[in-house]
């Protein structure tokens, strides 16, 4: 069973970002990027997946800026056997991600899509369950456990009243969440033989998707500073000060 995992190139999660002065965006320059980590998460998964004997190939897959090469290198890295970049300097909003993912799933007919359930430079938590939609897969979303069998996935997943259990055909989409798994760190010798493997390059045009941003950032901007917390010596005071001074109640 090949399975296919999108990682994505983001700003590193121990990076404080800065907006731009113009308010434009976020100021990305000679700034540490790295994989997003719902997407490391995926790849790990799609590895003891491959361990257990369920898969039989992975292929990382990557939207975005040549830089893009270094993320699918560390995918490789942690177990991907191969690795396509779609190459392009355009803004990548999640529907067109969606479409080069379908394009390149077209191409590559993988049994299972894992990928992380959002990114965290702009939290959309879209481009999963856009895929899906777009191939006319089965998907299960916010995985914390996986596991595959006789043609399909069984997913466990949390939601607001505890974990629901979802048994969905293949092919499939899966979103992963955070418990589902913990990376392995990356090895040096591992590093090294991804350095080996194959990384084809496309375009979007190769794989005829229009990419074209349809949405338009007016601004961006840091959030309002908050006042620092008071200590107050017992509740009759807090409730004072939250009736007369926050004015919550």
């Amino acid at each position: 069973m090949k399975v296919l995992v999108p990682v994505k190139r983001v700003v590193d999660y121990n990076v404080k970002v800065r907006v731009k002065s113009d308010g434009t965006g976020v100021d990305i320059a000679n700034v540490k990027m790295s994989m997003n980590p719902f997407d490391e998460i995926a790849v790990e998964e799609a590895v003891r997946l491959k361990e257990k004997g369920v898969v039989t190939e992975i292929v990382a897959v990557s939207c975005g800026v040549s830089q893009c090469q270094e993320t699918l290198r560390t995918a490789m890295a942690i177990g991907a056997d191969r690795a396509i970049l779609v190459e392009t300097s355009e803004e990548l909003q999640p529907l067109a991600v969606a479409k080069l993912i379908k394009a390149v799933a077209d191409k590559e007919q993988p049994q299972l899509v894992i990928m992380g359930k959002q990114a965290i430079d702009d939290d959309a938590n879209q481009t999963g369950q856009m895929f899906a939609a777009l191939a006319g897969w089965s998907q299960a979303t916010f995985a914390s456990e996986v596991s595959v069998a006789d043609g399909k996935a069984q997913v466990k997943r949390e939601i607001d009243g505890g974990l629901e259990t979802l048994s969905i055909n293949l092919p499939a989409v899966v979103t992963t969440d955070l418990r589902l798994n913990e990376p392995r760190y990356v090895t040096l010798p591992n590093i090294m033989k991804a350095k080996k493997k194959p990384l084809d390059t496309m375009t979007p045009a190769d794989l005829g998707v229009d990419v074209t941003p349809r949405l338009k950032t007016v601004k961006v901007a840091e959030p309002a500073s908050r006042s620092a917390g008071e200590m107050v010596p017992d509740v009759a005071t807090l409730v004072d000060k939250l009736k007369n001074v926050a004015k919550v109640i």
